[in-house]
């Protein structure tokens, strides 16, 4: 079920007609929240479990509640990990021509451009934004969750590695690496004949998992659940 935040649903809007400036009304500055898309801002408040909050101006969900949730994020990220790392040094295709073929992995492809110079930082680059930030992504999202799913106290710099992995997440450039690669092997489909290794199906997993796992992931709810077990001075 979505409810569409206004003054009269769980999420009331603290705009004015000159801007936000409505919103310094409210007492406490942490019920506020920003539309991501549109800069909205509303008065948070927490909704039944499996019900969405949108935002009234470009309906961008804002606060998605679900039972259970933390730990679905979890299992996302543990399976995130596992793919990658087997999608780095599995097999990514064969190629054959002419009655020679050739297989590389990632990893391969990474180390044949270690050759000093400007391509030894485009291949550290490469293979930061395609492999070494997604798992670091994956593993602070496991370190932050990982308490608050059984309802314990947040690790340490729980808060700053949840920060990072929301910086991080513009820089995770595993899906744009298989369009990439798809548009590449449509051209080399017609000059050898090409055979997908399983490194290309785990990719291809890794890139809808990350969706399911963005998508499941109520930011909202984790910055509340991170401030709730801040120890109190």
């Amino acid at each position: 079920m979505r409810i569409v935040a206004r003054p009269s649903a769980r999420l009331s809007d603290a705009t004015g007609g000159h801007g936000i400036t409505d919103a310094r009304q409210t007492d406490e500055i942490e019920d506020l929240i920003a539309c991501p898309q549109c800069d909205a801002l509303y008065v948070a408040r927490t909704p039944e479990n499996n019900m969405r909050v949108v935002c009234s101006r470009c309906h961008t969900v804002l606060i998605a509640p679900r039972q259970g949730a933390f730990l679905r994020v979890i299992a996302l990220a543990v399976t995130v990990t596992i793919l990658m790392v087997g999608a780095t040094f599995f097999p990514f295709l064969q190629v054959h021509v002419q009655g020679l073929s050739n297989s590389a992995s990632v990893f391969d492809a990474a180390l044949a451009f270690m050759d000093g110079g400007w391509m030894l930082a485009l291949s550290v680059a490469t293979a930061a934004l395609i492999v070494f930030i997604p798992v670091l992504r994956s593993l602070l999202v496991i370190y932050v969750l990982t308490p608050l799913a059984f309802n314990r106290r947040a690790l340490p710099g729980a808060r700053r590695a949840f920060r990072w992995a929301e910086d991080l997440r513009p820089w995770s450039m595993a899906e744009i690496f298989v369009i990439g690669c798809a548009v590449a092997l449509v051209k080399v489909a017609d000059l050898a004949q090409v055979d997908y290794g399983p490194a290309f199906w785990m990719f291809a997993a890794l890139v809808v998992v990350t969706v399911f796992q963005d998508g499941m992931m109520d930011r909202w709810t984790i910055w509340r659940s991170l401030d709730a077990s801040r120890p109190r001075r």
